[in-house]
């Protein structure tokens, strides 16, 4: 059994932290109140214990470890006095994580400079909005204020990235973003433009040769083929600069992302290789413990302080100070040592994913990977069950961690590490041992790399064919209910490993646990899988796949298809396609030539028949269009006025006009380049109106509006994945029933921003995102558009972006997934508060107040967006014939009377002259009508 002495007051330290970090109001009242109470408690025990010492005991008896009820009271002491200690680091050190300046700046949205000290170099979150991918950077300002912990995102080339290095001085221009409690940093700096971060001082000299060296290391590296080249620096040193998305995805499906994350395995093969090195030399043990103490601290300097860098260094440190006392130190107490010593210096550390899955893998190896051998060496060879035990000890310990990371169960992890794992070890002392002799030996340095390249090509090479097996990813439960169940599993897990004393009916409950844990699960996804193939709605006309931070959005009408954009990556818009069937595309709509929106055209071309795109203006553009010519794809430029069909489906270009709108200057060139230029489309039929704004600004969808040419619509792609730069007036001339958000998870920009989500629901537009709620598919139907999504919407501060359980009979419980619902009723209660949509107004530019040209009653239209009123059955020009109704919830004048009442008749049919009063009633005085 473990030494769990210090063990105890390490969780009770971690626990207390994780809590009050999040709540630093109540820290200095928490520390107060533990303190109390641990005083109380050993004040008891001391009482006891003096009381217990002056009566005698009878003869032959010892009082040597009888007195349990003492050692309860002194165990709750220690862990009351560690719940104290982190509730009082966490209440010093809160008030100099703030800064007023800053505070004010966000709240207004101001542009701020900041210089900050990097204490984590770069690391990749999303791509940029051009061919450059985004980073983050973290460190402490070093100008008034000072000390407050900071990110800044910004967008650059890798070599660009890496050259912010730990240590350096850099300045960056921003808007600042308050983070939310807990979180590692107090605020976060977006800059964009090339030199919006700059470097103002170099790393100090105890710190520059690390830069040096990873530069050097880095560049050798990239002289290798594949993605072995690639991924060597993070296997070696854990930089990840150059490492692929593609791999980077692969990599973490297969659960070997631990690899390229260094931790306590490097730290232990850098102090092997050394005290290796010098017994070679004749050192003796302290001259060995030393260097191998000052060789960990170069390699923690090398790879930068991550948060389970330090981890594993200060748990090596515990270990090399024991043995340089003569007293090999314990794994679970050095562990729990190490924590505490790092949570004391930085509580925040207690919300770090690395730090917290770097402590409970390590627990697992220490605690259940031994014992887990012994049960497998039943059935199965020493060496085998040893190297079974390890990837499984360690993926028990992390899975209820990982759940709220990604909520899936790696089908072929443990297959994965079994024959990744014994390359790792190779390519990380080679790859340790090139950056040491590239600068001294060049020659000799590029050979080293080439030979721990095989090693990390052979890695990646099992990381690219795990991730492409099928279901490499099983669904798991998310959220809270997901932690408990991978907890009862590793419990279950535990108590069947550790638990030979335990009473054999204790064995025998966790043993069926288990056993029916797995048949449920088993027929769990049985079940889900035939219902998803079920629920998938086969009538669906719009779609917007789960590409990450980036658009690609599909109209269909049977066999007929359009696609406009195709996101970041080939990978994410292929799987869409191939999931609804998709095999050929008849129009692809590029709205414009960022690369989270042309990026994956090498997975689309092959389908793709005809393209349509903004004028091109750069090298990327061209090197787009190549691939679409090299397919044997026509392209041609797009401008307002082009239209088509999609069987019964009709699409039409808005923007941008052939002279670039009104010419006003966007970076050099018209309003028909770049995010203002977006391509602008219209679609109807089938009863559905919908639009889709690209990555339009403010500026650029007022310029729209002055084209008159917009119609209320019942869906709206919400422009630019939810920026703050939209305009008011599209939206509500819009009066969309539903907005759709294209949007990654944890993208660098806050995409959808509170700006965007209160505009839309100041309009009365629900909101559909595919970063809570992955694929989209919106159908129409005969009381309204109904939408199907994947996976239910995460809740928010605000509250869930749509009113939910429409057709469900539990309106308050959570959206099932695959589940189907209609986004009217907010929308309606909405436009019953706000009254009938009004006609634009010539106060402000693109608006206009005139009847819209396709009605010819003088009597104000419906709320139905797309579906006239009675008086406006007729269209000025001529549309194809669709079938499309609404309802009205209350009964009204019959068609064909010319009252000017506020309940307008709104139950019309293109297709036929009857209508229908719904059934239910409202108590506006404004009719609320469901179209379809």
């Amino acid at each position: 059994m473990p030494d769990l002495r210090l063990a105890l007051p390490a969780v009770c330290l971690w626990a207390t932290c994780a809590v009050l970090i999040g709540l630093t109001d109540a820290a200095a009242a928490v520390c107060a109140a533990a303190a109390i109470g641990a005083a109380a408690f050993i004040g008891v025990a001391v009482a006891r214990a003096r009381r217990k010492s002056v009566r005698p005991l009878p003869a032959g008896r010892s009082r040597v470890g009888r007195d349990r009820p003492g050692r309860v009271l002194a165990c709750v002491a220690v862990m009351l006095g560690a719940v104290a200690l982190g509730a009082g680091v966490v209440a010093a050190q809160a008030p100099g994580r703030d800064a007023q300046d800053l505070d004010r700046a966000a709240r207004r949205s101001d542009v701020v400079q900041v210089v900050v000290r990097v204490e984590r170099p770069p690391h990749r979150m999303a791509g940029g909005f051009g061919s450059e991918p985004r980073w983050t950077l973290r460190g402490t300002t070093v100008e008034e204020p000072r000390g407050v912990p900071v990110s800044v995102q910004f967008d650059a080339a890798p070599d660009q990235a890496r050259a912010f290095a730990l240590g350096a001085t850099a300045r960056a221009e921003g808007v600042p973003r308050r983070d939310d409690p807990g979180e590692a940093t107090s605020y976060t700096v977006r800059s964009a433009g090339a030199d919006a971060v700059r470097i103002t001082e170099p790393p100090p000299p105890w710190l520059a040769w690390a830069a040096a060296a990873r530069t050097t290391f880095a560049a050798a590296a990239a002289r290798t083929p594949g993605d072995g080249g690639t991924l060597l620096p993070g296997l070696a040193i854990g930089d990840e600069t150059d490492l692929s998305p593609a791999l980077d995805e692969a990599m973490t499906a297969s659960s070997l992302s631990h690899l390229t994350a260094v931790s306590g395995a490097n730290c232990a093969l850098v102090i092997g290789l050394v005290f290796l090195i010098a017994r070679a030399a004749g050192a003796g043990r302290r001259t060995r413990i030393v260097a191998a103490g000052a060789a960990l601290a170069g390699f923690v300097a090398l790879v930068g302080p991550g948060a389970s860098v330090i981890r594993a260094a200060a748990m090596a440190g515990v270990v090399l100070i024991g043995l340089a006392r003569g007293r090999p130190a314990d794994g679970v107490p050095a562990l729990a040592l190490a924590g505490i010593v790092l949570l004391v210096h930085d509580p925040w550390l207690a919300r770090d994913y690395g730090f917290v899955l770097s402590a409970l893998a390590t627990t697992g190896l220490l605690v259940l990977a031994g014992p887990l051998a012994t049960v497998l060496t039943r059935w199965m060879p020493r060496a085998l069950a040893l190297a079974l035990a390890i990837p499984t000890a360690a993926q028990l310990a992390c899975q209820p961690v990982l759940v709220l990371l990604s909520p899936t169960l790696p089908l072929y992890g443990v297959p994965a590490n079994l024959l990744a794992e014994p390359a790792a070890p190779i390519a990380t002392m080679l790859g340790c041992l090139a950056c040491a002799v590239l600068p001294w030996a060049p020659a000799l340095g590029e050979l080293i790399v080439r030979l721990a390249w095989l090693p990390a090509a052979w890695i990646a090479q099992v990381a690219t064919a795990m991730s492409a097996l099928p279901g490499v990813a099983l669904p798991w439960a998310p959220g809270p209910l997901g932690v408990a169940l991978s907890g009862a599993v590793l419990v279950a897990v535990a108590v069947l490993v550790l638990g030979r004393r335990a009473p054999r009916a204790v064995a025998i409950v966790a043993c069926a646990a288990l056993l029916i844990g797995v048949v449920g699960y088993v027929g769990a996804l049985g079940g889900a899988a035939v219902g998803r193939a079920v629920a998938l709605p086969a009538d669906w006309q719009l779609a917007a796949c789960d590409v990450g931070q980036g658009d690609a959005l599909l109209l269909r009408d049977g066999d007929a298809v359009g696609m406009i954009d195709v996101g970041r990556h080939p990978e994410p818009a292929t799987a869409c396609l191939d999931r609804l069937g998709i095999q050929h595309i008849d129009v692809l709509i590029l709205s414009h030539f960022d690369a989270d929106h042309v990026g994956g055209v090498e997975g689309v071309a092959s389908r793709v028949r005809r393209a349509i795109v903004q004028r091109p203006v750069r090298d990327a553009d061209e090197r787009t269009l190549d691939v679409l010519r090299a397919a044997g794809v026509p392209v041609e430029r797009g401008s307002a006025g082009l239209h088509g069909e999609l069987g019964a489906l009709s699409w039409r270009l808005l923007w941008p006009t052939a002279t670039g709108g009104s010419g006003m200057d966007s970076g050099g060139s018209g309003m028909d380049t770049g995010n203002p230029g977006s391509l602008t489309v219209e679609a109807e039929g089938r009863g559905l109106r919908s639009l889709f704004l690209g990555d339009l600004g403010e500026e650029a969808q007022d310029a729209v509006l002055a084209t008159r040419a917009v119609r209320p619509v019942d869906v709206v792609k919400v422009a630019h994945h939810g920026s703050a730069d939209q305009s008011p007036a599209m939206y509500r001339a819009l009066g969309a029933r539903l907005g759709l958000v294209s949007v990654g998870v944890h993208n660098g920009y806050g995409h959808p921003t509170r700006r965007a989500l209160d505009l839309l629901a100041s309009c009365g537009t629900p909101v559909a995102r595919t970063d809570e709620q992955g694929l989209v598919l919106v159908s129409p139907g005969p009381d309204g558009i109904r939408v199907w999504s994947e996976r239910p919407p995460a809740s928010s501060a605000g509250g869930p972006p749509y009113p939910g359980g429409v057709n469900r009979p539990d309106a308050g419980s959570a959206q099932a997934q695959g589940d189907t619902w209609r986004p009217e009723p907010a929308a309606e209660v909405e436009r019953a508060r706000r009254g009938p949509p009004r006609a634009p107004s010539r106060s402000s530019r693109g608006t206009r107040s005139a009847r819209p040209r396709w009605c010819s009653s003088r009597v104000r239209r419906a709320s139905s967006p797309t579906g006239p009123c009675a008086h406006c059955a007729t269209h000025s020009r001529p549309t194809t014939p669709v079938s499309r109704s609404a309802i009205c919830t209350r009964g009204t004048t019959r068609r064909g009377s010319c009252s000017p009442s506020r309940a307008p008749p709104c139950s019309v049919s293109r297709a036929s002259s009857g209508w229908t009063p719904s059934r239910s009633a409202t108590t506006r005085s404004w009719p609320t009508c469901s179209t379809t």
